[in-house]
């Protein structure tokens, strides 16, 4: 059994159809939330959230479409994704990384043997934001993150703007990071996913 599967608040969330029978009775079940790691096969789906999130923003996307697949092919089990109804609406992507601080080779490289998950990228379909989905789903990951043996934090980078919302989700601020791309500059912010004993021995994982 797959970590993924073990934990009782990454699996489907079915919630009867609103839609009823002439007779008054439910027609069908649908499944309302469903939290599973992705595939190359999502990978087209993903970069269409990632483009329309940053491109307005920052201009250009933490990963492209061939990099995208790169991970998802490489390290799935380091990716979440949040799907309604069938469709993808928010999602993380991550790595692992072997270095106390990232550099400019962890934006394309994934260290099998490092303990630290760096965290690529999370975005929101533009239509189901401001609904606190962000958050939602960084904790679900976080969470995930704790029953792998092999991670003992995360670790992402992101823009002064976006420091308090990671501040929130409980990462705390390392200073300046050494990456930049183009002429952005970035915040090194890690979050701890090790010690949790008790978590793991009371979640199947």
């Amino acid at each position: 059994m797959s970590a993924l599967s073990a934990l009782p608040f990454l699996k489907p969330v079915h919630l009867r159809s609103p839609r009823s029978s002439p007779g008054g009775q439910r027609r069908h079940t649908l499944p309302a939330s469903e939290f599973r790691c992705l595939s190359p096969e999502d990978a087209v789906s993903v970069f269409e959230i990632e483009r329309e999130a940053f491109i307005s923003v920052s201009g250009d996307c933490p990963l492209h479409l061939d990099e995208i697949r790169h991970f998802l092919n490489l390290c799935p089990e380091l990716s979440l994704g949040w799907f309604e109804e069938g469709r993808l609406v928010a999602f993380v992507i991550g790595s692992l990384w072997d270095q106390e601080r990232l550099s400019q080779a962890a934006l394309t490289l994934h260290k099998p043997q490092g303990s630290a998950v760096h965290i690529h990228v999370l975005a929101v379909h533009r239509t189901v934001r401001q609904q606190g989905k962000g958050s939602i789903l960084m904790w679900r990951y976080l969470q995930y993150l704790r029953c792998l043996p092999f991670a003992r934090r995360a670790l992402l980078m992101c823009e002064d703007f976006l420091v308090p919302f990671y501040q929130k989700c409980g990462f705390e601020a390392l200073g300046p990071c050494e990456v930049t791309v183009g002429d952005l500059a970035f915040v090194e912010m890690q979050h701890p996913v090790r010690g949790h004993a008790f978590m793991r021995r009371n979640s199947g994982c």
